[in-house]
């Protein structure tokens, strides 16, 4: 069966089994265009036998008649023109093709991957969580912790009073020098308080610290009315440091 492309005019040859008895869509690898193709008209019927002759009288035969070969002899068409494999290849498929719809709403597109974005909104989040960790320790109540770590608890001033004795700076035997610091904690409210860390800054003649350390109290809670002592020594404290400031973790040095 030949077919034959309605818009370039390319010709194909296919199999009858191809396109069915039903037609079938096609699409012309030329041009691209797709038709339906209706089925392949039947085949005629057989004509039936002919009736056998009926005997008839013998008549005196005519003499034959010549018949000129080129007038009387039957005319061939010659067949179609088919184009060679290279010149038109077969059709890519005789499958039906798919309805395509240039208006027809596509899909969006989707955008590849952020990765900064992505990383970004990771650090948001640990910040969030650092954030939160933070506000659960200073409400739980943990000053000590946070002013090892360098970070404030809050502006309320704890009712606690410091008071400290007067510093005891010596050279030892060894030749290194001792500073030690002494003093009492006092609860002058008259509720139980927790008793936070201490905090010891050194400080030179301009007033910058030249060094600190913490100082851990004996006990974490004190009664009403309630005191205690505290202590402590360090070794080889800068020459420079000229004042002593004690304040509970979290405060601003007096």
């Amino acid at each position: 069966m030949i077919l034959e492309c309605p818009e370039c005019s390319t010709r194909y040859l296919v199999p009858d089994s191809a396109i069915g008895t039903e037609g079938r869509t096609v699409r012309c690898a030329n041009c691209r265009h797709s038709w339906f193709q209706d089925p392949p008209p039947p085949e005629p019927e057989p004509a039936p036998p002919p009736a056998p002759p009926v005997a008839e009288p013998a008549v005196e035969s005519a003499p034959p008649t010549t018949i000129d070969d080129e007038t009387d002899r039957p005319a061939f068409l010659e067949p179609a023109a088919i184009p060679s494999p290279r010149a038109a290849a077969m059709p890519e498929s005789v499958l039906p093709a798919p309805d395509y719809d240039a208006f027809a709403h596509r899909p969006p597109h989707r955008p590849r991957r952020n990765t900064s974005k992505r990383w970004t909104v990771i650090a948001v989040l640990a910040g969030l969580l650092m954030i939160v960790g933070v506000a659960a320790i200073v409400f739980l109540g943990a000053p000590g912790l946070l002013a090892k770590i360098g970070l404030p608890i809050g502006a309320q001033e704890s009712p606690l009073r410091l008071k400290d004795n007067p510093i005891e700076r010596r050279e030892l035997d060894n030749g290194s020098e001792l500073f030690a610091v002494s003093g009492q904690v006092s609860n002058p409210s008259s509720e139980r308080q927790r008793v936070p860390d201490i905090r010891a800054e050194l400080r030179d003649a301009q007033g910058r610290i030249v060094y600190s350390w913490t100082i851990t109290p004996q006990q974490r809670t004190l009664n009403p009315g309630g005191t205690i002592d505290f202590n402590s020594a360090k070794l080889d404290v800068p020459k420079n440091s000229k004042r002593l400031e004690l304040s509970f973790a979290g405060e601003a040095a007096n």
